[in-house]
């Protein structure tokens, strides 16, 4: 990702690697909510946004597929079970990979998942070797999100297509001074270099540019806020305390969940995609 420093950093650091499991069992990504869901029933709408990757990718039972930043292998694990894909996760943590497959082993899908740990935006692939390539939430990272998506276009078959489900924000001169120096401070602790470039049509343009084309957007935001809320409400304490005593840095999990749900006007949660 060229930030692997930071993006480890982050994710090794106690509130990652206690939280996630803590809330979410080890998935990195946020849910999807219909109407009349009850906001903290988290695995439902976890898998039903996991089911809405799957359909967006509309692939056939055994079409191989590239999942860049695969974290723990949930995202990969319910997509090989209920559509039948051919999924290899890379991530840039031993730890991620390890438990990747593990799990995969597990739910007896090892003969569909494979798990190595690499760098995404240097995929060790030769050209033309997945029917799609997605990301979840994982293209926030990257230190360059160009080089990244010319990576995905060189690996991906004539035809192919990519999805990736992202942040993206108003830019730095339509939000208050403090706003901006939020969503800064916010994309600078957590790793995420990408999500404070991506503000709106930024990323539909460098997908055009890396060569893609029918490129789309769907914002999604509507559908994550329940979670996001959840979050907010769990973190709203401890925050307080870490930012009265100077510490909020260290409590960035906590500190992003307050922030962005109540800056939650000025970002959006979209499903891109786009075809080779």
């Amino acid at each position: 990702m060229g930030n692997e420093r930071e993006v480890s950093g982050y994710y090794r650091h106690p509130g990652s690697r206690l939280g996630y499991p803590l809330f979410l069992n080890g998935t990195k990504h946020f849910g999807y909510y219909r109407a009349d869901d009850s906001p903290w029933l988290w695995s439902k709408a976890l898998r039903r946004m996991e089911d809405k990757m799957g359909k967006t990718l509309a692939l056939p039972p055994g079409a191989r597929v590239l999942d860049a930043g695969c974290g723990v292998g949930d995202v990969a694990g319910h997509l090989a079970g209920r559509f039948g894909l051919r999924i290899h996760g890379v991530d840039l943590l031993d730890f991620h990979v390890a438990t990747a497959a593990r799990r995969a082993r597990r739910r007896g899908l090892g003969h569909l998942l494979s798990f190595s740990r690499g760098d995404y935006a240097a995929p060790a692939f030769p050209e033309e070797s997945f029917d799609a390539v997605y990301t979840m939430e994982t293209l926030v990272h990257a230190a360059e999100a160009e080089t990244a998506l010319r990576q995905f276009h060189r690996v991906l078959k004539p035809g192919g297509r990519l999805v990736m489900f992202e942040y993206v924000r108003e830019s730095d001169d339509r939000l208050h001074p403090s706003a901006a120096e939020l969503f800064r401070q916010l994309n600078t602790w957590a790793a995420m270099p990408s999500f404070q470039r991506f503000t709106y049509g930024t990323l539909e343009r460098l997908t055009s540019e890396a060569g893609f084309s029918d490129v789309r957007a769907e914002d999604i935001s509507r559908h994550m806020w329940p979670m996001l809320k959840c979050f907010a409400a769990i973190a709203r304490a401890p925050y307080a305390a870490a930012k009265a005593a100077g510490l909020h840095r260290h409590t960035v999990n906590s500190m992003s969940a307050v922030e962005f749900w109540r800056l939650r006007a000025f970002w959006r949660y979209e499903v891109h995609s786009a075809v080779k």
